[in-house]
């Protein structure tokens, strides 16, 4: 069982939350283009917001006549912590504002916050069953929000057939577990539409949690662009597995995108470690040729290669505790 310490590594680190005081937030927000701020979800112990964020008055809203996407935002913090509009992704959005993308950023909740980890042998394995179990809990607020924004497109401005799902971090492993869900037809997705999928998805460090071995779907997922460190350890970048309960990182993932002819760009950042999970402004010369060609001009356009350029921001140490 020792071989799935770093399977919960990124669960147990410290519960330091990147909390901001309110007022100040929606201050700094206010200045990033935030347009409105809506309540899509209660639960029992909590209520769930969303914020949408505009594209700037000036900017283009299409690519060669095709409308540009809404990027939905699931924000990372290792299931213990994090903020749907922190400060930290202000460059970001702006940049995507400036460039004519609508964004919208969710709340979900925190399921291993406050769960006591415990590395014995069989308490490992309790972990994991509760990362998984926090993972699918995440894909269940993330897919109310979809249904708070269909109910709502009007009034938003949002095409729900043209969006764009994005996530860092624990909200990737959110991200990828949802569109897993949605090609699977399992029962967190019998509330969405019939047929319904995003335009594409984006991965900052993420991965694919789960009980059930090496991931399988049904039908094809949507467009992906992967991205991630090569010394990742925090959100493993290759795997662990223990029978068939085990982490599957961008690497397993990219080659079974392969394997089965789906369409995938995956950029694999030489000896950086969880940064990559930071790094969404650093890296939007990948992001935006991926929302041009591959969802707005629809190529079937597969990328796969090693990255190692010295202009991408590297925090050797980075981890949870650094970046949350």
């Amino acid at each position: 069982m020792a071989s799935l310490s770093i399977f919960i590594k990124f669960a147990a680190m410290n519960r330091l939350m990147t909390a901001v005081l309110t007022a100040f937030l929606c201050l700094s927000a206010g200045a990033q283009n935030l347009t409105g701020t809506y309540m899509y979800a209660q639960r029992d112990t909590c209520d769930l917001y969303l914020d949408v964020y505009d594209p700037v008055p000036d900017a283009e809203l299409t690519h060669k006549s095709i409308t540009k996407p809404t990027l939905l935002f699931v924000h990372g913090g290792g299931f213990v912590g994090g903020y749907r509009s922190s400060e930290r992704y202000f460059p970001w959005f702006k940049t995507l504002n400036e460039n004519g993308y609508k964004v919208i950023t969710i709340d979900y909740r925190f399921g291993l916050k406050g769960v006591k980890m415990d590395f014995g042998p069989i308490g490992q394995i309790k972990t994991a069953l509760n990362t998984i179990k926090a993972e699918y809990m995440g894909v269940e607020d993330l897919f109310s929000a979809v249904e708070y924004i269909i109910a709502n497109q009007d009034a938003l401005g949002i095409d729900p057939e043209n969006i764009v799902l994005a996530g860092n971090s624990s909200g990737a492993i959110v991200s990828l577990a949802a569109e897993l869900s949605i090609c699977n037809q399992d029962p967190y997705a019998a509330v969405l539409p019939e047929g319904f999928n995003f335009k594409g998805l984006i991965s900052f460090a993420g991965a694919i949690v789960g009980k059930h071995g090496t991931p399988k779907y049904k039908r094809a997922p949507c467009p992906t662009l992967l991205m991630h460190g090569t010394a990742d350890n925090t959100v493993q970048y290759r795997k662990t597995q223990v029978l068939n309960l085990g982490l599957w990182g961008t690497d397993v993932l990219a080659a079974l995108y392969k394997k089965n002819g789906y369409p995938y760009c995956v950029y694999r950042y030489h000896e950086h470690q969880h940064d990559i999970a930071d790094n969404y402004f650093a890296l939007w010369p990948v992001q935006k040729e991926f929302l041009e060609k591959n969802i707005m001009e629809g190529w079937l356009r597969i990328v796969d290669v090693y990255v190692d350029d010295p202009s991408v921001p590297r925090w050797e140490a980075a981890t949870l505790d650094s970046l949350y």
